[in-house]
């Protein structure tokens, strides 16, 4: 089986955030704003975003970029959600393996075995999982877009395209095996780079080799830089350390922490029996 990924032609966005109303709606995830922000909620921060960031409550988000292009302003809108990196860096360093990769290569996750940790939250190359505190516990779970993979709402395996790709009027989200994908992308940066009414030099393909590859794909008119997006995304080499240090010697603690408390059951069985044993000598 193929991977599978989405492919966003931002030349086609017209930046109507009817993908971030679908994402909330299939995923249920409502955002409830405290009684104390209602006064602000509709001050001007300076731009059409809204909301401004990801949170635990919104997965995806439509951002605006303004270029100065001589007299006026150039608009570039920005798919801004979970990469779906093969090279995850959330998945490697997750240490109850809450995070994993599904069958179509998704990064996907257990809300129950997440401990709150907040390294995925740490050490995303793309500031992309959040963590939702519970004001009575204090524990945090992480959530971001499984791109409608979750085991009780999967979109996928009922034949269906994910809900931002569903209900994306002009078809700038598009859905299907990544290997095909890429292809496509290819063919519309080339038609971008040499034809039409207005050429781009920099049109790009941003995702096919980055982090091992990413399942979201975009056809990018300019450098990844003026979307909001790194450059050369990078595996933390933090997380590496992680990953192939910390995460093996927490193992070695818990398996001598174990081996510990067994020893200690098994010299106190030994006393116990040995003071039977006098117990019972000491009555004949």
């Amino acid at each position: 089986m193929s991977d599978k990924a989405i492919l966003f032609n931002t030349t086609r966005c017209i930046a109507c955030r009817g993908c971030q109303v679908a994402c909330k709606q299939w995923n249920e995830t409502d955002e409830v704003i405290p009684t104390e922000q209602n006064s602000v909620r509709s001050v001007n921060r300076g731009s059409y975003e809204n909301p401004p960031d990801l949170s635990p409550k919104t997965w995806m988000t439509i951002k605006f970029i303004e270029k100065p292009q001589g007299d006026s302003i150039e608009w570039f809108f920005n798919r801004r959600s979970c990469m779906h990196c093969t090279e995850a860096a959330c998945v490697e360093v997750c240490p109850s393996g809450a995070l994993y990769h599904n069958e179509d290569g998704f990064v996907t996750y257990d809300k129950d075995k997440c401990t709150g940790c907040g390294y995925c939250e740490q050490y995303c190359p793309f500031d992309v999982p959040r963590l939702d505190t519970n004001i009575v516990t204090g524990v945090g779970k992480m959530d971001k877009c499984t791109l409608c993979t979750t085991p009780s709402l999967n979109r996928l395996s009922a034949g269906e395209e994910p809900a931002c790709v569903n209900t994306c009027p002009t078809h700038a989200l598009v859905f299907g095996d990544r290997d095909e994908l890429i292809s496509e992308a290819k063919t519309l940066v080339t038609g971008l780079q040499t034809t039409g009414s207005r050429v781009y030099p920099k049109a790009t393909l941003y995702g096919e080799q980055e982090l091992g590859g990413l399942h979201v794909l975009y056809v990018l008119t300019d450098s990844p830089g003026v979307y909001g997006l790194p450059e050369n995304p990078q595996f933390p080499i933090a997380a590496t350390l992680q990953r192939d240090v910390f995460r093996p010697l927490t193992k070695v603690v818990w398996l001598m922490v174990a081996g510990g408390l067994a020893l200690n059951v098994l010299i106190a069985w030994f006393r116990q029996r040995q003071l039977s044993e006098e117990n019972s000598h000491g009555n004949d």
